[in-house]
Formats: structure tokens, sequence, C-alpha cells
């Protein structure tokens, strides 16, 4: 349940941002920018929030959401469009990433297993410790006999 609300949230706020950027600023038709948001929405709620963010920090999360948010947006757009879709992409994809940034927060706090069970929010930053002692040797007898010296 938590997962579909997650995905919910996720696919009105993205079909809301792109429709704006890409819809009404670049003239893309509503039928696109749903599929756009759709594949993206699925692929970047796999790879980058359950994949990625657990494992790593927010701002690692999201320079992923980013990079993905980009070639999906541009491929797609180009296969979808026609004309020069870069810069359009870019800023589409720029628009992604500061959602994401905040969608993770959301995540980190109500989606991790530790939050849900302990109350404690883990971030995925894994910091090893050493345990350190003094080094001990085998106490070893002379070998030198008193007769070489």
């Amino acid at each position: 349940m938590q997962h579909s609300k997650a995905l919910a949230i996720k696919f009105i706020a993205s079909l809301v941002l792109l429709f704006v950027i890409l819809g009404l600023i670049y003239g893309m038709s509503f039928g696109n920018v749903f599929i756009i948001t759709a594949l993206l929405g699925i692929v970047s709620y796999i790879l980058g929030d359950m994949l990625i963010l657990p494992r790593s920090s927010n701002t690692v999360a999201t320079v992923a959401d980013f990079g993905l948010a980009f070639v999906l947006i541009w491929f797609l757009s180009s296969i979808l469009t026609y004309g020069d879709n870069l810069f359009m992409s870019l800023v589409a994809a720029a628009g992604v990433a500061l959602f994401e940034y905040f969608f993770h927060g959301y995540l980190v706090r109500n989606m991790t297993e530790a939050s849900t069970e302990t109350g404690i929010v883990n971030q995925g930053n894994l910091q090893y410790n050493t345990e350190a002692s003094e080094d001990l040797t085998p106490v070893r007898p002379d070998v030198r006999s008193d007769d070489e010296e």
C-alpha cells in the first residue's frame, strides 16, 4: 500500500510538472506527456528510489534521477515528436530533479524499513569503524646462544 501511494504521488506531481514544461511551454501533446510521465515514473521509482536512494544519499539519488530523466525524456520526445529536443529535455530533467530532491525526503521519512519499524531514519550512509588494540607478539626465547657472543 505504501508503494502505491508513493507511486501515485510521484505520478501526479510529475504529470503536472512535465505538462507545464513540455506541454504548455514547448507545445507537446497531453498524450505524449502522459506516456513520458508513466515510463519515467516507473523506471525512476525502481532504479532511483528503491535501488539507489537506500544505498546512498539524497544528492546521489537526485543526480542519478536527473541523468535518467534527461535520457528518457530526450529519447522518448525524439521518438514521439519532431525537432530538436535537447534543451527541452534538459529543462524538463532539471524540473524533475528538483521535485525528486523533495520526494526523496518523503521516501526516507515514510518508506524505509528502519523508520517504519524502529523510528530511526537511516539514509544509507555506511560508516565503518575498526577495532584497534596493541599489537600482541608471542614471547620468544632468545634464539642466540651464549657461545656466539
